[in-house]
Formats: structure tokens, C-alpha cells, sequence
């Protein structure tokens, strides 16, 4: 479904989700086999963020009741990636809070990120903020082979979300590591109250940036931040529907359940998304809150005949 337009695309919404799913499950196959990759995170520096996105636990302008803690050692760190490889992920990302990282604490990034990058078949990622660029070029001699970096949302609806950086500035961050033969991990937040027409936008702005990896978050309304009574009007028939149009649009992205969707999406569709073009999960907690259990991924995976990889 190559050359069709912004309105063509938003049109896909008024076809049934069963003909959506049916379009998006042949792409996904021309496109991939049975494996579903495998990633995990740690927070490896929790809260007091200088941004103020409004759906974030971390952001010191809201008051989400969270543990916050100052940057962890690097042994912790990496115990939590051989952990990790050992309930089956082959990715292991180092989250940051904060604009980015300086002094003394980028220097034990780096510290971090080879001690993971040395671990036998686990790939080491990063997740820093809006680095420089020679920040970039330093995580990439650490080892660092993928660097996620969110649009979050659509450029129009950019500024109901956060106003302390711009879209713009993350477009840059994205493009900078892709510059220096670092791979882009770049995704979006579905469910903030943004437009169809915005969730087809998003898809667009990522289909120009071709990130390896479309990571798909659904709102997890998270007490003390200003989403935190939100209702999202979007359902799950709504969030499946956007998933199959993510895949039509981005077909040789690698597209990641993330944040809230054990949340937002029953078992059976979870399963769903799965059929439609999700072919990277994110297994164990997120970053405030708790995620999937790995066995019941790997069994949730058997049952499609798929494969964590």
C-alpha cells in the first residue's frame, strides 16, 4: 500500500478491524519471520527530571509519588542485564532521567555501557536524553548499538504535552544518532488525547525518520501528573486499529509493545496486536511501573507459533 496519502491513510480507520488486521498480518509477513525481539530496561537514574511532560512520573514539575534515586552503580547495572538475558531478552537499555547526563555521571554511563556491551549475546542500548554530539560519538565507542529517543507525539499536538524542549529537538536527537551508525529506537505515547489525524501524523514524521525499532506506549494515567484523571476516549478496538495502520505505514519497522499495554489491552488482544504487526515486546517493568512477566510473554508467543528472539 505504497504512494497513498495523509487522507487515504486516516480513511483505513472506517474499514472493520478484522480487514485492517488482514492487510496489516500480510505486510508483517512479507516483511519478517516468526521472531519477536526481546528487550528489557533498568532505570538506572529515577526522577527529578528538569522536562515537563505531562505524562511522566519522572518530571520534578509534577507530583507523582515515586522512588527517585540519584544514578546506580555500575555492577547493579550490570547484574540486571545478565538477569535480564537470562529471562530471555537480547536487549538491555540504560534509562536516564533527566535533559541529559554531565560531569561525572556520564562518565559512569560509559562505565555501564561496557560492562553490558561486553556481555555475550546481549546487544546494549541507551535511552540518555538529548545528548550532544560528541556525547554520541561516546556512547557509540562504549558500545551502545541503539539509542531510544521518542517523538512521543505528533508536531501539532507537541505542545499540549511538553514545553521545556521541542519536537523539533528530538527530530535532531534522532537523526544525530543515526548520523554517527548508531541505530534509532524511536516511538510514540497513543492515547493522550491526540486526533487520529495526529496518530497518522506520528507514523509519517517516523516513517521519514526509518527508526530500526517503533516502540508503541499506551497512556498509563499515573497519579500526581497532569494526565493523571484523564480518560482516554480511545479503546481497544481503537489502539489495535492504530497498530495495523503503524504497520502499513512503517512495514520494515520492528514495532515494540511498550509501556501500558498489559494495562489498556486484554490477553486476547494483546494476542491481537501481535497478529496485526507487533514483532518486538518489551518484557519485565518499565521505568516507574510494572510491566510483563517473561513467561507469560514466552507462553502468550508459543501460542502464535512466535518465538522471543
Amino acid at each position: 500500500m505504497e504512494n497513498l496519502t495523509k487522507e487515504d491513510y486516516l480513511k483505513l480507520y472506517d474499514k472493520s478491524l478484522d480487514e485492517l488486521i488482514d492487510i496489516s498480518h500480510k505486510i508483517t509477513l512479507e516483511n519478517f519471520d516468526n521472531t519477536v525481539e526481546a528487550c528489557s530496561i533498568i532505570s538506572a537514574k529515577t526522577g527529578e527530571c528538569s522536562e515537563n511532560c505531562k505524562y511522566c512520573a519522572q518530571s520534578k514539575h509534577n507530583h507523582a509519588k515515586i522512588e527517585c534515586h540519584p544514578l546506580l552503580d555500575v555492577e547493579t547495572v550490570k547484574k540486571a542485564a545478565l538477569s535480564a538475558k537470562e529471562n530471555g531478552a537480547t536487549r538491555f537499555c540504560i534509562v536516564t532521567s533527566g535533559r541529559v547526563p554531565t560531569g561525572e555521571d556520564f562518565q559512569n554511563i560509559l562505565k555501564m555501557i561496557r560492562e553490558v556491551a561486553s556481555i555475550d549475546g546481549l546487544h546494549c542500548c541507551a535511552s540518555l536524553g538529548l545528548l550532544s554530539e560528541e556525547q554520541i560519538k561516546q556512547i557509540k565507542e562504549a558500545g551502545v548499538e541503539r539509542y531510544n529517543h521518542n517523538i512521543n507525539t505528533s508536531e501539532n499536538y507537541h505542545p499540549n504535552i511538553c514545553t521545556t524542549h521541542n519536537f523539533s529537538d528530538r527530530v535532531k536527537t534522532v537523526k544525530t544518532i543515526q548520523k554517527h551508525g548508531i541505530e534509532a529506537c524511536c516511538g510514540v505515547i497513543i492515547g493522550m488525547g491526540e486526533t487520529r489525524e495526529d496518530r497518522i501524523d506520528m507514523a509519517l514524521s517516523l516513517k521519514e525518520l526509518n527508526p530500526k525499532t517503533v516502540p508503541i506506549n499506551f497512556l498509563n494515567p499515573i497519579k500526581g501528573t497532569p494526565l493523571e484523571e484523564y480518560e482516554s476516549k480511545i479503546d481497544e478496538e481503537e489502539i489495535l486499529k492504530t497498530i495495523c495502520i503503524f504497520r502499513i505505514i512503517l512495514p520494515k519497522a520492528l514495532l515494540r509493545y511498550a509501556g501500558g499495554r498489559t494495562t489498556r489491552l486484554s490477553k486476547y488482544n494483546q494476542k491481537m496486536g501481535i497478529i496485526a504487526g507487533i514483532n518486538s515486546v518489551l518484557v519485565g517493568n518499565y521505568l516507574t511501573t510494572c510491566g510483563s512477566k517473561s513467561e507469560e510473554d514466552k507462553e502468550m508467543l508459543k501460542e502464535l507459533s512466535m518465538v522471543m528472539a
